[in-house]
């Protein structure tokens, strides 16, 4: 009988994100993350929840190395988050801030999209169909040669996801997306961001569009990951979120709402 050597098993995935042990005190000596350990799978949209101070905005800096100099690791798509790596960590981890003017600078929105690339190297056709490309993804193509700041916030906001998206990352993360968007305008980013092929991070007081929006949920609470499960099941243990100072709108119950 003649044995014939299996090819060896590829290598796995390692997730988008993985925190292990990560603890931070700023300057002043305030303690903000006491050994969080986090990991968020491929293609996952994950909700991260807690009330003020709870540490989500200072989880939030270590992941592109805005905050370094904490206890514990964190990588993204396997690659440690520090110096030697910052340029090709920051392709990979997008941030989309609450207000979008702290994001959109340049007279138009086409020059605004296509600054992040343009600073990585990428010039002429190429750099054109990047920006094409995600201004298509946000529905804003028509709005190229249009200065931000004529549009309304819900349609800056697109374009601040379109910045981002035209880096391509591995990591799309947005603080409080829905805040100050008409309903509408609500609807739309939602649907946008169903569409997308990256990995969210959501952080997000606006429980309702977390339940929408990411099947899983993670509360953060005085700098510690207190849950992690369902986001229906998360917001339905009534105690927990007393206990964590969130509070769903007057009349809204999760058991009610049909989630994948």
């Amino acid at each position: 009988m003649v044995l014939v050597n299996a090819a060896p098993a590829p290598a796995p995935i390692p997730p988008s994100l993985e925190v292990s042990g990560l603890a931070y005190a700023y300057p002043d000596g305030h303690q903000a993350l006491f050994g969080v350990d986090l990991a968020v799978g491929r293609g996952e949209r994950v909700a991260l929840l807690g009330p003020n101070g709870a540490g989500k905005t200072t989880l939030v800096l270590h992941l592109n190395g805005i905050l370094t100099g904490g206890v514990g690791t964190v990588s993204v798509a396997g690659l440690p988050v520090e110096k030697r790596n910052f340029a090709e960590i920051r392709r990979r981890v997008g941030i989309v801030f609450q207000d979008p003017d702290d994001q959109l600078f340049m007279p138009t929105v086409r020059e605004d999209v296509a600054f992040g690339p343009a600073a990585a190297g990428m010039r002429g056709a190429e750099l054109e169909e990047r920006v094409r490309e995600a201004l298509e993804q946000v529905g804003m193509a028509a709005f190229a040669d249009r200065p931000p700041h004529h549009l309304s916030f819900g349609q800056r906001r697109r374009v601040a996801v379109a910045t981002v998206l035209a880096m391509r990352p591995e990591i799309l993360v947005l603080d409080e997306p829905s805040s100050n968007l008409d309903p509408a305008s609500r609807r739309e980013l939602a649907d946008i961001l169903r569409s997308l092929d990256v990995t969210v991070l959501m952080v997000t007081h606006d429980l309702p569009y977390a339940l929408e929006l990411c099947p899983r949920a993670v509360i953060l609470s005085e700098g510690t990951i207190v849950a992690d499960g369902r986001t229906q099941d998360v917001l339905c243990d009534e105690p927990l979120m007393r206990a964590h100072r969130l509070e769903l709108p007057f009349g809204f119950d999760p058991r009610s709402v049909s989630v994948a």
